[in-house]
C-alpha cells in the first residue's frame, strides 16, 4: 500500500508543477506592448518580463519547442526588444499574465 501511495505522489508532481489555464482570467484579454527586460527560453515554459507603461509584467509563454516550431526563435524575444502580447492576467498574482499570442520582430505567433 505504501509503495502505491509513493508511486501516485510521484506521478502527480508534473501535473502539480504545470501552469494550467484555470489560473488566468480568460474572460478579460489584455493587450500589452512593452520592452523585454528579461527573457527565458526554457522548459517547461518560456517567459519574458515586459515593461509596459505603468507596470512590469511577468508573461508566461509556451514551451520553447512550440515557440520554435511556430516561428518564434529565442532571438525574437531578446532583452531590449519591443513586443506585444495578448494575454490573460493571473487571478492571484497581479504581476503575472499568460500569453495567448505574441507579436515580435514583425510577426505574430499563436502560443496556445
Amino acid at each position: 500500500m505504501r509503495k502505491l501511495f509513493i508511486a501516485a505522489a510521484i506521478a502527480a508532481l508534473p501535473a502539480y508543477a504545470h501552469h494550467g489555464w484555470s489560473e488566468y482570467d480568460q474572460g478579460k484579454p489584455l493587450t500589452l506592448t512593452g520592452k523585454v527586460t528579461e527573457s527565458g527560453y526554457e522548459h517547461p515554459h518560456g517567459h519574458i518580463r515586459l515593461e509596459t507603461p505603468g507596470k512590469t509584467w511577468l508573461v508566461v509563454l509556451a514551451p520553447p519547442s512550440r515557440m520554435q516550431n511556430r516561428g518564434l526563435p529565442r532571438e525574437d524575444i531578446k532583452i531590449g526588444s519591443t513586443v506585444t502580447v495578448v494575454a490573460y492576467a493571473n487571478r492571484e498574482k497581479a504581476e503575472e499574465a499568460r500569453a495567448e499570442r505574441i507579436t515580435a520582430n514583425g510577426k505574430t505567433v499563436e502560443l496556445r
